[in-house]
């Protein structure tokens, strides 16, 4: 496995964190030294400097959007001091941070976007099992991407993660990955969230999704989630084709057990795909595949 994938997964989900070299070696599991060769290799930049762009990047458009407090934004974007952080972003932009929030515009700033993850084939891809599920409702933090930018969804379930508790009439312990809403210029909803009994009592911010009773191939994915873009890749572009199914006109989505740790992103997942005989006849255009 790829040390500088994990590298990617872990950084863009634990953005907002505390985020030092020894904990991005360590869930690579090789040495910083290793960790550094591999990452700069794979990526042209050093890890604390993908790091520090990607931080300050994201400081750049909460500023652009309004943010009142640049000492808030410093300490998130682990700055010890407003000076600091002023000083960090006037080297990496040539502007202020009061300038950005008074431009209320990035577009002509240098962002640092986050890196898409490896998309190739797996050769040995498990077969999947088929199975009928029941009708689900789910409840999460949504948000619309298209495929260049599906990188940022790692940093979603983090921001899941810290409000997760807040769900009204949660069913059980675990968390889906839902993507819906597909339209033909490639945009998508990816919702990540838990099954609710109901939706009501719901709070505003919350997106819902309605998976009706449908047929799935579920394929199960052992590694670590970083290579989650080439199982989806895989499946859609080498097993379907050769399945003899459609995709049926429902969400697709992943499932991740009680096994699945977010912290580390290791103890595997699902990847559930709503199919169809090629006889039938589909309701309307088929789900769009996730990142």
């Amino acid at each position: 496995m790829n040390p500088a994938q994990k590298a990617l997964w872990f950084i863009e989900s634990h953005l907002a964190g505390e985020l030092s070299l020894d904990d991005i070696s360590g869930v690579a599991g090789v040495s910083r030294f290793h960790m550094v060769r591999a990452f700069a290799a794979a990526t042209g930049f050093s890890v604390m400097r993908y790091v520090r762009a990607r931080r300050l990047s994201e400081a750049a458009r909460a500023l652009a959007a309004g943010a009142p407090d640049i000492l808030t934004l410093a300490l998130e974007a682990d700055y010890g001091s407003h000076e600091a952080f002023t000083r960090a972003f006037r080297d990496h932009f040539g502007l202020t941070p009061e300038t950005v929030r008074s431009l209320s515009c990035v577009g002509d700033l240098k962002l640092q976007e986050p890196i898409q993850m490896d998309s190739s084939f797996i050769k040995n891809l498990e077969p999947p099992r088929f199975e009928t599920s029941k009708p689900l409702l789910i409840a999460g933090i949504g948000e619309r991407y298209n495929h260049e930018n599906g990188a940022g969804i790692p940093g979603q379930w983090q921001r899941f993660h810290q409000v997760e508790d807040d769900i009204p009439r949660r069913v059980g312990k675990i968390a889906y990955g839902v993507c819906c809403n597909g339209d033909d210029a490639g945009n998508f909803d990816y919702v990540a969230g838990v099954e609710v009994s109901d939706f009501s009592g719901l709070p505003r911010p919350f997106f819902r999704v309605r998976i009706p009773e449908q047929r799935f191939a579920v394929f199960t994915d052992r590694e670590h989630i970083s290579t989650i873009r080439r199982t989806v890749n895989t499946i859609w572009n080498h097993w379907l084709p050769a399945s003899g199914l459609k995709v049926a006109d429902a969400p697709n989505f992943e499932r991740y057990d009680e096994n699945f740790d977010p912290l580390t992103g290791n103890g595997g997942f699902e990847i559930w795909v709503p199919v169809q005989n090629q006889t039938a006849t589909p309701a309307g255009s088929p789900a769009l595949r996730c990142r």
